[in-house]
């Protein structure tokens, strides 16, 4: 029998123990052959698959979507996984969306400092307060420092 045991493949691969029994427990990684001992021995591909794995995941796809990719691989028979490219636009899709969410976010805080916001409470009941405290009752402009004209 060859094969990488458990911590040979979680060194090549770049993971942890627990990791590696996650994803076999969720499906993601295949069940391995045994030794006579009963010591795991993993496929050398099985390093490529945890890659990919942990790629996917860097790149916004949740285990869960992952698995799906994995599957429709699987069950290819030499063509493309059905749907990637759908898959990889929708997350794409995603991405720029918060991508645009944290922009607003990022000037907003930019304002916030320039505008010399030190108090948030105070700060929300000026009128020129950047934050957006829409959800909050504006009680006028507080007698405390902040948000400089």
């Amino acid at each position: 029998m060859t094969g990488l045991r458990s911590g040979q493949l979680a060194d090549a691969a770049g993971v942890n123990l627990q990791t590696l029994r996650y994803y076999e427990r969720r499906g993601l990684l295949a069940e391995p052959e045994r030794t006579p001992g009963g010591h795991r021995l993993y496929p050398a591909e099985a390093v490529t698959v945890l890659r990919v794995i942990k790629a996917a995941q860097r790149l916004g796809f949740t285990l869960d979507e992952v698995a799906d990719l994995l599957d429709a691989g699987r069950h290819r028979h030499g063509r493309a996984p059905a749907g990637l490219r759908e898959r990889v636009t929708t997350k794409l899709v995603d991405v720029e969306a918060r991508i645009a969410d944290l922009t607003v976010v990022r000037d907003t805080l930019r304002t916030a400092l320039t505008a010399g916001c030190t108090d948030l409470v105070a700060c929300s009941r000026t009128p020129t307060c950047p934050i957006p405290f829409s959800t909050l009752d504006r009680e006028g402009p507080s007698d405390g420092p902040c948000c400089r004209p």
